[in-house]
């Protein structure tokens, strides 16, 4: 039976750079809702169009477009043996507006990364980018060698805008608003895993790899 791996957890829990990692592991394409968007606007196509009106006018795009987009990118070939989303669904809604897009045989699986909040703002308010190369250091858990530095090209962090407790605590609030039914949605339905995303990025990791090893990962085991 061929799945759709659907990753949740709260904003800062590290669903993006699992998700990264498990698609390689698993030889499945790394579907993001936020890279599906950018593609679509850039290249100025039919629903890229029709979301950027939405946008400009300070609307959330509604769910039957960012499905559009969605199974418009899963028809693909390399999709055929499953695939792995990340930053959909995010609420109740688009979870059963894909199930009922999903084609015959096919299921979903759920992978939740379970962090508290303070966690999560420590995280954020503590994060910093370098301008060059993208690496991310943190002040506590990954300080650069040189303050100010980036270890792996020298080029110079900083830290966003909005990764400050008061963000980030409002970004939460919205996660446990809109998205947080999703756990009980996919609980009631026997498809959820939960996962301890607190600890170090590979004992994440190795806890993800072996649940999809154990119930079967999607066109692939994982050995």
């Amino acid at each position: 039976m061929t799945s759709a791996v659907i990753m949740l957890g709260p904003p800062g829990a590290g669903k993006g750079t699992q998700a990264v990692r498990l698609a390689v592991e698993l030889g499945l394409p790394h579907v993001s809702t936020g890279d599906l968007f950018r593609e679509n606007l850039s290249n100025e196509t039919d629903l890229g169009k029709l979301a950027k009106t939405y946008m400009e006018a300070g609307k959330l795009v509604p769910d039957d477009v960012v499905i559009d987009m969605l199974f418009g990118r899963v028809a693909a070939d390399d999709c055929n043996g499953g695939y792995l989303l990340d930053g959909f669904p995010r609420t109740v809604a688009q979870a059963e507006a894909l199930s009922e897009r999903l084609a015959d045989g096919w299921t979903t699986r759920t992978l939740q990364l379970d962090v508290p909040d303070e966690s999560l703002v420590e995280r954020a308010s503590g994060r910093l980018l370098c301008k060059d190369c993208g690496n991310i250091h943190h002040e506590k858990y990954k300080a650069p060698a040189a303050e100010g530095v980036c270890d792996a090209c020298g080029g110079e962090l900083y830290k966003r805008a909005d990764d400050n407790a008061e963000t980030v605590q409002e970004r939460l609030a919205v996660y446990h608003n809109e998205t947080k039914p999703l756990i009980q949605y996919y609980d009631e339905r026997g498809t959820l895993d939960v996962v301890d995303g607190s600890r170090t990025p590979d004992e994440v990791f190795n806890d993800l790899r072996g649940l999809l090893s154990v119930s079967g990962a999607p066109g692939q085991e994982v050995t």
